[in-house]
């Protein structure tokens, strides 16, 4: 009788131990990623994460490598430009989707802020003929690598206002094309080819991406045409340029001689290489060997073989990247990830096409190895961003699982 009659013990709910966020008092909200026991770290892709470090790690060891016979300066400043790119990139990966909700930081105040360095930078000194610093006398900034990250960003957000209207309504298409061109056209007029030649390829491919028709950009293309042509074939330089890269051997005392060097840096190294910090062309004969050409220098010390590891990394980082975009959660993120991993590998592969002489010559860094301040801060930039927005897709997934999944809510 008194089994019968006494109080049954209460049953411990594990769940609620283990979830206490998905049981909160009546009238407190519940948001996906947020924690009211504290506040805990993002957890980032493992896969991206490795190939960021790895990347940043061969890059030091290059750049001290092809830079070491003038003295160890560009080796300790680029040390300083990963330190702070790591650090943006770390914070950004933690942040970034906090970031973007405010209003300060929406992609036109960003456009509006990059179009005002990039006005600035046209009247600032000139260097080597060209205006594409801000000189802050420590530190030289280049508003067009800002502009590589603000115009996706912008792009991804607009496309995300007209998603399912872009390829029934190609008005829509003016508005983006209008502030890519007005970007595009002020990093034109440092006399910069290169950078507007890329970031224009990256806006095309996101338009396609998210569901423009090519019957839509082919009156653009064919507005345009005369511009490219006259910049290619009726601007001296670019003109000389273009024919020593038909023949550089031709002119390897003057134009091709740059490609010449490079040809002789990369056929030399073979198979596996001179050695690592054996490279001869880097002796003052190839100029730029630590930022534009660094790539030739890499195949003359550590060979053919070797170097195909550098480019199967950069296209695990290209699979990686649009494997992330094809899950991700909004059409936004899906673009963003898309749109900035592109540009990242779009330039790499540029960069070593050009040293290999299948693209004509042209100022490109090849990312995380090319020495530069404002390239490498900015490519880790775009790192950590794909970083949180992934890492912010997966905790939504985890907690959705978490909530739906009949085996979670008989733990």
């Amino acid at each position: 009788m008194v089994r019968l009659f006494s109080k049954p013990p209460k049953r411990r709910n594990n769940f609620i131990k283990k979830s206490p966020a998905l049981y909160k008092e009546r009238g407190a909200s519940f948001r996906p990623g947020s924690n009211p026991a504290g506040w805990h770290p993002l957890r980032l892709d493992k896969r991206l994460a490795f190939i960021t470090f790895a990347f940043v790690l061969f890059g030091l060891i290059f750049t001290y490598s092809s830079s070491a016979f003038d003295s160890t300066s560009f080796f300790k400043r680029q040390l300083l430009f990963d330190a702070m790119g790591l650090c943006a990139a770390l914070f950004l990966s933690q942040y970034y989707d906090k970031l973007q909700k405010i209003k300060l930081f929406s992609p036109m105040n960003l456009m509006y802020a990059t179009w005002v360095l990039l006005v600035i930078v046209l009247f600032t000194r000139s260097q080597a003929n060209v205006h594409r610093w801000i000189d802050f006398g420590f530190f030289k900034l280049q508003p067009s690598e800002i502009a590589k990250v603000t115009l996706v960003i912008y792009v991804a957000d607009y496309l995300n206002n007209v998603s399912g209207r872009l390829a029934k309504n190609w008005k829509l298409l003016i508005k983006p094309m209008v502030v890519a061109g007005i970007t595009l056209g002020l990093i034109l007029a440092e006399k910069d080819i290169g950078t507007p030649t890329l970031m224009g390829a990256v806006f095309v491919f996101m338009l396609l991406v998210a569901g423009a028709r090519l019957k839509h950009l082919a009156v653009p293309a064919v507005l345009l045409a005369p511009l490219a042509i006259h910049q290619l074939f009726f601007v001296g330089y670019r003109r000389d340029r273009i024919f020593s890269f038909l023949d550089p051997f031709a002119t390897a005392g003057s134009t091709g001689y740059q490609l010449v060097q490079s040809f002789l840096a990369v056929g030399s190294g073979g198979w596996f290489g001179k050695g690592l910090g054996n490279s001869e062309l880097k002796l003052e004969y190839l100029p730029a060997a630590h930022t534009d050409f660094i790539f030739s220098i890499m195949c003359e010390e550590i060979g053919l073989v070797r170097v195909m590891i550098v480019v199967g990394f950069f296209c695990w980082l290209l699979i990686r990247g649009i494997s992330l975009a094809r899950i991700a959660k909004t059409h936004f993120h899906s673009l963003v990830i898309f749109g900035l991993t592109i540009t990242i590998c779009m330039q790499a592969f540029f960069n070593m096409a050009m040293a290999i002489g299948l693209l004509p010559t042209k100022g490109i860094a090849l990312p995380f190895f090319s020495y530069g301040g404002s390239s490498v801060i900015m490519t880790l930039v775009m790192m950590g961003i794909i970083l949180n927005i992934a890492a912010v897709d997966n905790t939504q997934n985890n907690l959705r699982e978490d909530i739906t999944h009949y085996k979670n809510r008989n733990k």
